[in-house]
């Protein structure tokens, strides 16, 4: 698909960089504000257009990507008043980025095929500082010949396309990645509690995992920057890993298989949520884990970010 319009739901956080980098790629952008106009203005200046309906988004378009938090989103701006369902045309491509729940994905695929429009599952990986560098991660649930079609709008955004199989494999892969990396940030957040109420230095903890195979970019995202007084290492809050957890645990008792791991991982989210902490990073995890075992984890100059 050679350059052409593109429309846009949901410039959040990873949604800025994606569409900026359409715009430097020489692709058209339409899209539609929701709540936060804070990142509009160079989005503007760099030629992007504000429309105030889906079918103003979708007219002359090629496809339309959805970048939003999860399931209920998705189906509000698909099935909603004035939906993307109702102003999807023949031949449209609706690309979501989203995290969301298979079962959900795959009913709504079905809808926009009996409009004659393609609904692809790509959601990401890496975080909004690769989105602005464009360098994300997608994997993709797509007939072949629709993963080469959306390739190269993909490619002005993310450095590795990957085609993961039939329609729906993206979000079931993103959904197992995202639980492997949730449950060990949890893991993580446990281990410190239980080293800092040992009387363990947390510093010489840090060393030791680095140098071995236990360490992970998890690891050092959150414990080496909140060792540095940053709890800011692994932008993506607490509330979205406590719902992708969800996710994941639905999944399993569909298909079914046991999922004790993540069950337990997703019950410290709740928690650090219930603690207030849900609109934070996924370090903060640490400080849920102080105040449940009142330990002292983390530089108090870290303990507001």
């Amino acid at each position: 698909m050679s350059a052409s319009t593109i429309g846009f739901i949901g410039l959040g956080m990873m949604g800025h960089g994606m569409a900026m980098n359409l715009l430097k790629k020489g692709y058209g952008l339409r899209f539609m504000a929701h709540r936060n106009r804070d990142n509009l203005a160079d989005l503007l200046a760099a030629g992007a257009v504000e429309v105030d309906s889906r079918a103003e988004l979708v007219r002359g378009a090629s496809a339309v990507i959805v970048c939003v938090t999860g399931t209920p989103q998705v189906e509000q701006i698909v099935y909603g008043e004035g939906g993307l369902l109702e102003a999807a045309t023949a031949g449209l491509f609706v690309i979501d980025c989203s995290t969301a729940e298979p079962a959900s994905t795959t009913r709504i695929r079905d809808a926009f095929a009996q409009r004659g429009a393609v609904y692809v599952d790509a959601p990401l990986a890496r975080t909004p500082k690769e989105a602005e560098e464009g360098r994300l991660n997608t994997m993709v649930g797509a007939h072949p010949a629709d993963f080469e079609t959306i390739k190269p709008i993909m490619a002005a955004f993310c450095e590795n396309v990957i085609h993961v199989g039939p329609p729906g494999h993206g979000h079931v892969l993103k959904l197992i990645n995202n639980m492997l990396a949730m449950t060990t940030a949890a893991a993580i957040a446990e281990a410190m509690a239980t080293a800092a109420k040992s009387g363990l230095s947390l510093q010489k903890l840090f060393d030791v995992v680095s140098a071995g195979g236990v360490n992970s970019g998890i690891f050092q995202m959150m414990v080496g920057k909140a060792l540095q007084g940053d709890l800011t290492g692994l932008k993506f809050a607490i509330a979205n890993g406590q719902k992708d957890l969800r996710y994941y645990t639905h999944l399993t008792e569909m298909l079914p298989t046991s999922s004790f791991i993540a069950e337990a991982a997703h019950q410290s989210f709740v928690q650090a949520s219930n603690l207030g902490l849900g609109e934070q990073f996924i370090a903060s995890l640490l400080l849920a884990q102080e105040r449940v075992n009142n330990v002292a984890i983390v530089p108090p100059q870290a303990k507001n970010p």
